[in-house]
């Protein structure tokens, strides 16, 4: 399953890549504090886990993705990325 995640602060690409072992198999960094993450676990579960390393009221979202989404200006190789865990 692919995820959207957007973490706001002062260091929010830090929190996407604090866990390594958390409820993914991967996370790709699009631009700063926004990722996509390759799952099999639940939306609530990667939320959660990616919520637990954060300071208390840092604003996080975690959106599952049934499709690529359109974009442009993002990290070099995303939309590959994407496309192949779609």
């Amino acid at each position: 399953m692919l995820f959207l995640a957007h973490v706001a602060g002062d260091h929010p690409d830090d929190v996407l890549a604090s866990d390594p072992d958390g409820p993914w198999r991967e996370v790709f960094p699009l631009a700063p504090g926004l990722a996509f993450l390759d799952s099999d676990q639940s939306r609530s579960r990667v939320y959660h886990a990616l919520k637990d390393h954060l300071p208390s009221g840092t604003p996080l979202l975690v959106a599952e993705l049934h499709e690529v989404p359109k974009f442009k200006g993002m990290a070099p190789g995303a939309l590959a990325w994407a496309r192949s865990r779609a």
